[in-house]
């Protein structure tokens, strides 16, 4: 079974999805169950990420102690396990990510990943920058990438 939850945050609102008390998603803006499998449900792990969450917004908190389950291809994988070695308030390039991960020309490749994150803000894509140090594509837009940016300097 699959739990969500939605909640009012800073940015909006956001909704948070669990299985077996791990998380699985984070997407921004109110969501209900659309299949059988889910139902609306707050949960310990979902409240406990909310409250994680606020911390993070209000400078409380630099780091998540979130437990949670990416389902994702094993490259996916990489680049999201990549991006949780990016220390609070800094950023790196695409290039960056694809050579941290041995695979220097896949800076493309990266950035479908970034944008398939199922757990943005925890799984930090915002701090994936384009190597000349522009704000390039965010799934949830460039301003709320600069937001969470902003947020962290």
């Amino acid at each position: 079974m699959i739990n969500l939850y939605t909640y009012e945050t800073v940015i909006g609102y956001i909704t948070l999805y669990e299985e077996y008390g791990l998380l699985t998603k984070l997407c921004f803006g109110k969501f209900e169950p659309f299949s059988s499998q889910e139902r609306y449900n707050e949960t310990l792990t979902l409240k406990q990420t909310y409250c994680e969450l606020n911390e993070y917004f209000n400078k409380k908190r630099t780091s998540f102690n979130i437990k949670f389950n990416l389902k994702g291809t094993s490259f996916q994988k990489s680049v999201w396990n990549e991006l949780l070695k990016i220390p609070y308030g800094q950023t790196k390039s695409y290039s960056d990510i694809a050579k941290n991960i041995k695979n220097p020309l896949a800076y493309r490749a990266v950035g479908l990943a970034n944008n398939k994150n199922p757990i943005p803000i925890i799984i930090p894509c915002h701090r994936i920058i384009g190597k000349h140090g522009n704000l390039t594509g965010y799934r949830d837009g460039l301003l709320l990438k600069a937001f969470l940016l902003n947020l962290e300097k």
